[in-house]
């Protein structure tokens, strides 16, 4: 029986724990939300939301409109090592933006972040913790250097699909996908293997006045 107060399963309760953790992961980002948190702030049992989404990051994924899944398609791009890994990562995001079903979602969320700040921040959420973070560690990239380096590859990533498909600017725009992938590849495995500056802003900062 559910508790007294609590929202029992309705065609209204999916709806209710999308809105409210909306709110909980805007204030606390995905790290800091819990669902017991959500539940309450949507006026349901934690045991609906794990009914209807599973976990928290399903959830998180369900709220930001994700075009993809990290949990299903980094291990696929990271499980070969670091050798090539940055032609697999970028093969791998433009058969989500070249998917007709995908591509026009993925650029939604792109333009919706460009707009408003909560997008922007689960837009962040979504690429520097739920990607490239996990990324960084299933390839084991020192955790000293993993935040520039994740950061470094978030600036390529999201120039090029800005240019490529928000912007269209050619010639890029129009480029056959594994052209770019043999241009842009080699770029992103220079941010996660090659030598870096400094492992900190503050050696970087040095190095540039």
């Amino acid at each position: 029986m559910a508790r007294t107060g609590r929202r029992r399963g309705s065609p209204d309760t999916r709806e209710a724990i999308v809105s409210a953790a909306r709110a909980v992961f805007a204030e606390h980002g995905y790290d800091g939300a819990a669902i017991r948190a959500i539940a309450a702030r949507a006026g349901v049992d934690p045991a609906l939301v794990h009914h209807y989404f599973g976990t928290k990051e399903k959830l998180f994924l369900a709220v930001v409109a994700a075009p993809f899944d990290p949990g299903e398609v980094l291990p696929r791009i990271t499980g070969p090592g670091t050798d090539g890994f940055g032609e697999r990562l970028i093969r791998a995001l433009l058969a989500v933006w070249e998917d007709p079903v995908r591509g026009p979602a993925a650029l939604a969320l792109l333009r919706s972040a460009l707009r408003h700040d909560w997008s922007a921040r689960m837009l962040r959420e979504f690429l520097t913790n739920r990607v490239l973070r996990r990324g960084m560690q299933l390839l084991e990239i020192d955790p000293a250097e993993a935040p520039l380096r994740a950061s470094l590859v978030a600036s390529q990533i999201v120039g090029l699909v800005g240019i490529r498909y928000a912007l269209r600017i050619e010639p890029l725009a129009s480029l056959p996908v594994e052209v770019v992938v043999a241009n842009v590849g080699p770029t992103i495995q220079r941010y996660v293997t090659g030598p870096l500056v400094g492992r900190d802003a503050v050696a970087i900062a040095e190095h540039l006045r």
